[in-house]
């Protein structure tokens, strides 16, 4: 394929993963605003409590395959039908295991039967999670057309039917289970692309060498992702268990936000990342070089997103989820500076990976994870939910950067990082230099 034709194929990849993020913004604020106030500060709280419990266990689900999948997808795309079998028949039966955990933890830790419902219920979700493989093999090939035109499919028939859900007064329970029917379409759009772009489920073969050789270079992303999945987790489980689920919903609207300008980072990383694996293989001081401008201009474009973000709080937040949900304002006006520190961690996580250096993933999670709970027992009870998201911002600074000085094999990595942070608003420009030669 010729080199035009190729920066072709990527300006159209970032088209597609802009237009996927636009629409998904655009439901977010329109069904997800209507959604929380219909059901007020506590029911949204007790949804995004479910939410998170089962999000807490469901990297045993993914094990880690995702970023593994899409580089070994990228490196041989002739053996893609071994390798989406095996990854895939993996990941359902580790969604089965993960199920039955979320069953026994809950019905331990939940006195409250009613939330023990919700948190089954949104667990049926996790069943549906293997065909993720699909949309990670598309993402390998630089072709995110197809799935964000699927991703549209499932926010339109889902706004849909939280529509009908608000015109009836429906109870709680129905909105979730409109989740999971929103997982169901993602899943059965997944496998119509693959056939009709591709060709059969069917061809695709289970390999024990591949799954052993998957399993071994995902077991640390999955230690690594377990610690991330806690402290990403654990505050607004912490918030519910030792505070109320009133302040989950304070504290679930500000994360909404934040969850919004992550759309940034993912856009850069999902594009640019097949790309680097191709540079790393041909030339590798062009890779290097690009690999420092794909970091700079990812966290410098997430600082201005965040000043802004911060700067109009309280209109956001009041335009959006109106004044029943005031007290999010000064959480969202703390929070938003933690996309600084999910930048710097989930690029720095990407380019390890591109670099075959994961190993010690567990690390930088395992220290993001401890000080997360320390912190969180520390300050919950004395500074409330504004302490919890202090302390979200210094975990991700803690795992996704400071901890690198202390790994020799990571230690590039965080002069890298400095270099960002110091110089890098220089290079905001430069951004068309990551797609062309």
């Amino acid at each position: 394929m010729s080199e035009e034709k190729v920066n072709k194929r990527i300006i159209s990849n970032v088209f597609w993963a802009l237009v996927g993020k636009l629409a998904g913004l655009v439901s977010a604020l329109l069904v997800g605003v209507f959604v929380a106030r219909y059901l007020g500060p506590t029911q949204y709280g007790v949804m995004n409590y479910a939410i998170s419990f089962v999000t807490l266990f469901l990297v045993i689900a993914t094990f880690g395959f995702e970023n593994i999948e899409i580089r070994e997808e990228a490196k041989a795309n002739e053996q893609k039908d071994t390798i989406l079998g095996t990854v895939f028949t993996l990941r359902l039966l580790l969604s089965l295991i993960t199920i039955i955990l979320i069953s026994i933890v809950a019905y331990i830790n939940e006195s409250d039967l009613y939330t023990f419902g919700i948190i089954m219920v949104y667990a049926i979700t996790v069943m549906l999670t293997p065909f993720d493989v699909i949309r990670n093999y598309f993402t390998s090939l630089v072709q995110n057309e197809s799935i964000v035109k699927v991703g549209i499919l499932r926010l339109v028939l889902s706004g849909i039917i939280k529509g009908v859900l608000l015109l009836v007064h429906a109870s709680l329970i129905w909105f979730v289970i409109s989740l999971v029917f929103d997982a169901c379409v993602l899943a059965q759009g997944y496998c119509y692309v693959y056939k009709k772009k591709i060709g059969s489920m069917r061809s695709w073969q289970f390999d024990k060498s591949w799954a052993c050789y998957l399993l071994r270079q995902s077991f640390p992303l999955l230690l690594s992702g377990l610690a991330a999945t806690i402290f990403l987790q654990i505050d607004q489980i912490m918030i519910g268990n030792m505070i109320d689920k009133t302040s989950v919903g304070y504290f679930s609207v500000a994360s909404k936000f934040v969850e919004l300008l992550l759309y940034v980072p993912t856009i850069l990383i999902q594009t640019v990342c097949p790309i680097l694996v191709k540079e790393r293989k041909n030339n590798m001081e062009s890779y290097r070089e690009k690999s420092q401008v794909f970091m700079n201009v990812t966290v410098w474009s997430c600082v201005l997103c965040a000043i802004f973000t911060s700067l109009c709080s309280r209109y956001i937040v009041l335009w959006t989820f109106g004044l029943k949900y005031a007290a999010s304002i000064a959480i969202l006006q703390i929070l938003s500076f933690k996309i600084i520190g999910v930048a710097l961690n989930i690029v720095s996580g990407q380019l390890l990976i591109v670099d075959e250096k994961q190993k010690y993933f567990v690390v930088r999670s395992l220290s993001g994870c401890i000080v997360c709970v320390v912190l969180n027992f520390l300050v919950i009870s004395r500074y409330g939910v504004d302490g919890v998201a202090v302390v979200a911002i210094i975990t991700q600074f803690i795992a996704g950067f400071l901890i690198h000085i202390f790994i020799p094999t990571y230690r590039y990595v965080f002069f890298m990082q400095m270099r960002c942070l110091l110089i890098g608003w220089k290079d905001l420009y430069k951004i068309k230099m990551l797609i062309g030669r």
